[in-house]
């Protein structure tokens, strides 16, 4: 099919000294985990966000198992997190047998409606997972309230926010342990990867063990534990050190390239595009969001066939967990309302942003996108 443009729904930039840290590797013979650039970046992400322990690991979904593991979170407990987010939130927690209980997403945000967190407390509640989305953090003052007063954990799932602040207080910050993926989609990367940050030794100590099979200290191959070989390489490390030294480059450009989309796109009627700013935050627009009317007669998948026909890359919004097949035997799924995760997948998507895209694809994807809903 020959399409008229070719323009991917994201694009990462490698721009800075990716090039000289591999060499380095390569040059040394470091390309394994045990390499000095997996502790490099360990400890300039963990400083940048403000906690003093970080746990490179293989993604963010084993960041985000090695998260529960670590809390000790297994069969019995419950945590909270919300519908609207991706599979390996709930699945890190079904993976460690405990259960995953749902609140929510509000419309305007797109976040955890934070509303609904303390009814679904329970005495089998053990920790409240927190998923920033798609540009702006979820409003965690009474968060960090319920927390305390049900002596809860906080995991902080900050996937897409590496840069993102809340009133100023850098996102990843705010959890017991806080975990980041490095998937090429994100603000920074390292093709594939993850990591888990913390303040606490012991959970810090626990990562670590987890993440490189459970091995003891004093004989290697006697093991008290079960974990996982969900190591970072020293390869993957290097490019995460280059990556994060443009952060506040990438994060600048992320903002340019939705505040121009905006200004593009905010006044059609047909659909909304998720604003620069709100009361905690400027937008670090990690995606740019497209949501239409529900008034319209065409739901999202109809658009992005139309745009992805002309050679522009686009990706929906996630699927709800309680609507996903493979929880549909989980009773604590059925019983809430949770509409508005469902109306964000049905009429939600995002167009392409990633860092590598120019001001003048912008412009044609912004007019391709108001011509159709002339």
């Amino acid at each position: 099919m020959n399409r008229k443009y070719n323009i991917p729904v994201n694009s990462p930039l490698l721009n800075g000294n990716e090039k000289i840290y591999l060499n380095e590797c390569i040059d040394t013979g470091w390309i394994s985990s045990e390499g000095p650039f997996v502790k490099k970046f360990e400890e300039k992400l963990s400083a940048k966000v403000d906690q003093l322990h970080g746990i490179a690991v293989s993604s963010g979904t084993a960041a985000l198992e090695i998260a529960i593991a670590a809390l000790d979170i297994g069969k019995g407990d419950e945590v909270i997190l919300p519908s609207h987010t991706i599979i390996s939130c709930a699945q890190a927690i079904v993976k460690n047998r405990a259960t995953p209980v749902l609140v929510d997403n509000e419309l305007d945000t797109w976040n955890m409606d934070v509303s609904q967190i303390e009814e679904k407390i329970t005495d089998k509640t053990k920790a409240i997972m927190v998923v920033h989305l798609y540009g702006f953090p979820v409003d965690m003052d009474p968060i960090l309230l319920i927390a305390k007063k049900h002596s809860l954990y906080i995991i902080e799932d900050t996937a897409q926010m590496l840069g993102q602040t809340y009133k100023g207080q850098p996102c990843g910050s705010f959890g017991d342990i806080s975990t980041f993926s490095f998937y090429p989609n994100k603000v920074i990367t390292t093709g594939e990867g993850g990591m888990c940050v913390t303040s606490n030794p012991e959970i810090a100590s626990k990562c670590r063990s987890l993440r490189n099979l459970c091995f003891e200290d004093g004989d290697r191959f006697h093991h008290n534990n079960l974990g996982w070989n969900y190591r970072m390489t020293n390869l993957q490390a290097a490019i995460g050190v280059a990556q994060l030294e443009e952060l506040e480059n990438h994060v600048a450009r992320k903002k340019e390239i939705g505040n121009l989309y905006y200004e593009l796109l905010s006044e059609n009627l047909n659909f909304t595009i998720s604003p620069p700013k709100n009361e905690f935050s400027e937008n670090i627009y990690w995606v740019v969001g497209i949501m239409i009317s529900d008034g319209l007669k065409n739901n999202a998948k109809h658009y992005m066939s139309k745009l992805e026909s002309l050679g522009i890359g686009t990706r929906p919004f996630f699927f709800p967990m309680h609507l996903q097949p493979v929880f549909k035997d989980y009773e604590s799924f059925k019983c809430s309302d949770l509409s508005v995760s469902e109306k964000l997948h049905k009429y939600g998507f995002y167009i392409p942003c990633g860092l590598g895209i120019t001001n003048n694809e912008i412009e044609v994807v912004s007019k391709e996108l108001l011509t159709m809903f002339e």
